[in-house]
């Protein structure tokens, strides 16, 4: 793929876990993330055990958001995510549930997208610390195309319920 291409674009895709080997899960979605055409993966944020938000009875989860340059549609993108989380064991019966794998778009360059299916940006990104960590850590001037403040801006701004995000060691 060549690196200046007009229909490259960046994405930022959230990853996470909180079922089984949570790290494994994660890195075995980042390295298929990398196999789907028209993807591959240029930056990897560390590691997060993020606490749950929005339901109780659940697991920590293990987080981190990826850099990609895609030359894909957005469809397409989300349909490769889909088969990595149905590969991994995920099997959605409702809305979060605990699961082994969590592939969300964030990002596609600077798109809006409305759609049934899909939303980008990301509509809760700007209201979840387990994103805007490290979302802020890969591109903290990257500006959210629909708020128009960088990552580290949203980070700082953060007036969400609290959420606790602890770094993981360098994996």
């Amino acid at each position: 793929m060549k690196g200046n291409d007009p229909n490259m674009k960046t994405a930022y895709i959230g990853v996470g876990s909180n079922l089984g080997d949570k790290l494994k899960n994660c890195l075995t979605a980042i390295d298929l993330v990398d196999k789907i055409t028209g993807c591959s993966v240029e930056k990897k944020s560390r590691f997060y055990r993020t606490q749950p938000v929005g339901v109780e009875d659940q697991d920590w989860y293990l987080n981190a958001v990826i850099s990609l340059r895609a030359e894909i549609h957005a469809r397409d993108l989300l349909e490769g995510l889909l088969a990595i989380e149905a590969g991994i064991g995920r099997i959605r019966k409702k809305k979060w549930e605990s699961r082994p794998i969590d592939l969300d778009i964030l990002l596609l360059g600077q798109d809006v997208i409305n759609g049934k299916y899909l939303t980008i940006p990301h509509p809760r990104m700007h209201l979840r610390r387990f994103v805007l960590v490290p979302m802020a850590e890969l591109a903290p001037d990257l500006i959210h195309p629909v708020l128009n403040e960088t990552m580290a801006e949203l980070l700082d701004g953060f007036s969400g319920e609290e959420q606790t995000v602890i770094p993981l060691m360098e994996v």
